[in-house]
Order: structure tokens, then sequence, then C-alpha cells
């Protein structure tokens, strides 16, 4: 089952991809635990290492648990296909890869999950590849650290941690303008809340360990082509305009049209890369993508009313939940979020530091991990943890300061919730 003009997100998130299963009539996807698969003839398998056919050859390449779980998100996104792989970051180096080269830049907002940071200012110098971080809510700042070695931009719909939500429209625009993709981290919000490719985006990527499951299980990542762009239009693109040697001259834009970037991240960057999903973690993420509306909902309904009472405690100096009419984000969300401003949000403390450790240890029902979109609540310290690595200008800069919280609302009763809460706050005084 594919996409069709009368299919809701409610069917779709638990048809798409999804068809029983040809050998047995199994309903739901099969994991497909297998390493090779068996060719027809020769021809067969010769048509398929060309890429003349389409079809499952080895796993770290094509895996037919993972293609459910790919047309799945393609669906949902609204893209025309997606490559799976291990994790978020793997996701982003999958982005990245058929459109960088030495001496080329990326412009990123300032505004990210601290890994990222990390992985765009230091990780990728190794590539010889840069990133030029920037307010994304200045718009011509954003335009002037574009040049012409810049091959994509770089933000996140609803920012980790502080959730705040980018202007995808005013931003795609500045990329169009300038002939380059945008790329789109769209793991705080899901495509129930944000369709990025909706407001001009190129590339959506997700760390599918969050809300995708929704169940802090497995790790996995994925990039969601939208078939827009025209890759052949200039000459910045020739991983997926020029010939490519290895498959004997065959140039991906031309022969795929819309489908380059997917047949070229699976083709050239699973082959060589190998950040390859296992079926089992595609077979869970399955199962946590046939609930994702109705978590969603329950993980806005909980924020907002957690987001509102923590506004009013006499500890709490700020709150960052774009939900809420104080936040400076909030006319986005009818725009941007239509269903909702998400789960995540930071708190930012009176007592400093110190206030925000006895706090994050006082806590019973709120999970302390390095993690966010599960359907149990959890709280981490960023600047202690996930943005430790960064200066504190970064911390700033990223909304994970020293007096900063970050937290994920979950699914639990919100009262319950909002007792935890205010018995740790008590606590950090």
């Amino acid at each position: 089952m594919t996409d069709g003009p009368n299919y809701g997100f409610d069917t779709l998130q638990i048809h798409a991809g999804a068809r029983p299963d040809p050998a047995t009539g199994a309903r739901q996807v099969p994991i497909y635990q297998t390493t090779a698969y068996v060719f027809r003839d020769a021809d067969h398998a010769a048509a398929l290492f060309n890429l003349q056919e389409v079809g499952y050859i080895y796993s770290r390449l094509t895996n037919p648990t993972v293609a459910a779980l790919q047309e799945r998100m393609a669906t949902l996104e609204g893209g025309v296909g997606a490559v799976c792989c291990s994790s978020g970051h793997a996701a982003q180096i999958m982005a990245l890869f058929p459109l960088m080269g030495p001496g080329k830049n990326i412009v990123a907002s300032t505004r990210l999950y601290g890994g990222t940071i990390t992985q765009f200012s230091q990780t990728i110098k190794r590539f010889g590849w840069s990133a030029t971080f920037v307010d994304f809510d200045d718009l011509d700042a954003v335009k002037a650290a574009i040049n012409d070695d810049t091959r994509a931009v770089f933000c996140e719909s609803i920012a980790n941690p502080g959730g705040y939500i980018t202007d995808l429209d005013a931003i795609s625009a500045i990329s169009d303008a300038a002939g380059i993709p945008l790329i789109v981290d769209n793991t705080s919000a899901t495509p129930y809340l944000c369709r990025p490719i909706e407001h001009g985006a190129t590339l959506v990527v997700h760390s599918m360990t969050k809300y995708l499951t929704g169940n802090g299980t497995v790790t996995g990542g994925v990039v969601v082509d939208s078939g827009r762009f025209d890759w052949s239009a200039n000459d910045k693109f020739p991983s997926l305009s020029a010939p490519e040697p290895a498959y004997h001259g065959l140039k991906f834009h031309e022969t795929f049209g819309s489908l380059a970037f997917t047949f070229h991240g699976i083709a050239i960057g699973l082959r060589d890369l190998g950040m390859t999903l296992n079926p089992q973690a595609a077979h869970y993420t399955l199962m946590g993508i046939e609930t994702l509306s109705l978590r969603m909902q329950k993980h806005v309904e909980n924020a907002m009313e957690v987001a509102g009472w923590l506004e009013t405690h006499d500890a709490v100096e700020a709150v960052t939940y774009a939900g809420l009419p104080s936040s400076p984000y909030n006319h986005r969300v009818a725009s941007i979020c239509p269903n909702g401003a998400g789960g995540l949000f930071t708190v930012k403390l009176k007592g400093g530091y110190q206030s925000c450790i006895k706090f994050v240890d006082a806590l019973q029902i709120f999970s302390h991990v390095a993690n966010l979109g599960d359907t149990r609540s959890l709280v981490i310290h960023s600047a202690s943890t996930t943005h430790r690595q960064l200066t504190p200008e970064q911390q700033e800069a990223a909304g994970a300061g020293p007096s900063v919280v970050r937290i994920s609302i979950g699914i639990e009763d919100p009262t319950d919730l909002i007792a935890d809460l205010d018995q740790a706050l008590n606590a950090s005084k």
C-alpha cells in the first residue's frame, strides 16, 4: 500500500509499506534476518549489480524489512524515497555524503543537538568539509553565510533542546535562491507535527531512535528524499549529475530522475559507508510508527499542561516551550507545526547550575537519560552531558546554558508528572 489521495495519516502510519508476506501471508512485516538473497540466474544478478533492476542483493544495501520502513517514512513525509541507516548521526552523514567534497561547506543553525554541532564543527573537518553556524532567526545572516562553496543548509524543525520552531518557509526561500538543498532534521517533530517537504525542504533526516520508535529500544536513522531538487541545474553536485565511474559512467540524476538521491544513498552510500540498519531495529520502528499520531497527541497535551504549570513555579526563571502563548515562537506553531509544538522544551532554574543538578537527582518518575522522545518522561542537564563538549558561547547559542534543564515529556498522567517536578524543584532550592 502506498500513498493515496484519500488516505489519512492514521491509516498510512499503519499500512504504508506493509503488505501481507507473499510466501506465508503474514500480516505484520516479517523480520527478514538474512544476509544475502539467491539470484534467479546470472543475468538477474548482473542486472541488479548494474542498477538495471531493483531487488535484493545483500543486506548491507537492501533488506525487505528495512525497505518497508523506508517506504513508510517516505510516504509519511511526502517524499519519493528514503534510505534507512544505523542512527540519526549516520543519517546526517548519509545526507551530506553525495553533496559534499573537500573544501565545501554547509550553513547550519546554532540551535542544534549538541552531538550534531560537534559532528559538524569537528568531525566533518576530517573529510575536508566545514560548517558555518548562524542564528536562523537572522535571515540576513543566513544569506550572508552562503558562498560559492556552500552545498547545503541544515536546521531542525523543532530544535533540540529548546523546542524552538524554525521558519522553514523563510529558510527554504533562501536556499532555493542560492540553488542549494535545505536539509531539515525532523526528529523532534515527526511527520505528524511537521512535514518539512511541504515547506521547501529537499531532504528530511530523522533519528528514528526517538519519537518514531517511541519506546527506547533501538537506534536508527533515515534520510527522506523530496525528489524535487534539480541536481543537474549546475555543476555543484557531480556525484548525482556527472558520470559515476563505479557504474560504467551512469549518471544518477539522468537515469533515476526524482529518485536520484535515494538510489545514490543505497548504491553508493550504504555500499561504501556501510551504515546499515538491521532488520530487527527496522521491525521495532515499524511497530512504533503504527501508534505515532496517538502518542504525539498525548505528548503535546502533556507538554502544554506541564509547561504551563512550570511557568508559574517560583523556582523557574523561564520555560522555552513554543506551545505557550509567552513563547516568541508561538506564532509559528499554526503554520509549521499545526498539530502542536511537540513534547520537548527546556526549563531555566533561578538557582543556576547547582540547582539543576539537585533537581535532576531528585526526580523520581522522570528518567535521567541521554535520550528523548520516549513514552517515558525524560530529563537531562545538557550543559554537563549532551552539550558538555561545546564552548560556553555555543551552549548558550544552542539554548543549553548551565542553568538549563532539558525535559522530554512522556505520555504518563500529567498530574503525576507535575507532582514529581514540584517535589524536585522544591528540593533544588
